[in-house]
C-alpha cells in the first residue's frame, strides 16, 4: 500500500494541528507565577513572612501566592476588607495595594487587626 501525496498531506497537516493545539492548550492551563501574574492583578499584597501556599482562596478571589507577594483579579469587596480576609489565611500584610493605590496605613492596621 503507498500513501498518495494529497492523502500524507492532510495527514501531515491534522498532526501538526493537533500538537500545536495540545503544545498551546497546555501553555494556556500552566500556572503562572505570582511575579508574572502581577501586571493583570487589581491587588497585590506583601506578606510579612512568605505564603505556605501558592494558592488562597478568600475574599471571594484566588489568590496566588509566591514567597511574600500574592496577587489577585477585582474581588465584590472594599479593598480593607479583602485585605482582611487574606490576612486571616496568610498572616500579617506588610503592604495592600488595590487597583494601583496603596492602603493608607491606618486601613492596613485595620487589615492586620
Amino acid at each position: 500500500m503507498t500513501l498518495s501525496l494529497p492523502r500524507f498531506r492532510n495527514t501531515a497537516a491534522l498532526v501538526a494541528a493537533l500538537l500545536y493545539t495540545a503544545v498551546t492548550f497546555g501553555a494556556t492551563l500552566a500556572p503562572a507565577p505570582a511575579a508574572a501574574q502581577g501586571g493583570n492583578a487589581f491587588y497585590t499584597a506583601e506578606l510579612a513572612a512568605p505564603a505556605k501556599d501558592a494558592r488562597v482562596i478568600s475574599g471571594d478571589v484566588v489568590w496566588r501566592c509566591e514567597g511574600t507577594t500574592c496577587v489577585a483579579g477585582k474581588g465584590t469587596s472594599a479593598p480593607v476588607t479583602m485585605c482582611r480576609k487574606l490576612a486571616r489565611e496568610v498572616g500579617t500584610v506588610a503592604s495592600f495595594t488595590a487597583k494601583g493605590e496603596v492602603l493608607a496605613d491606618d486601613k492596613l492596621a485595620k487589615c492586620n487587626g
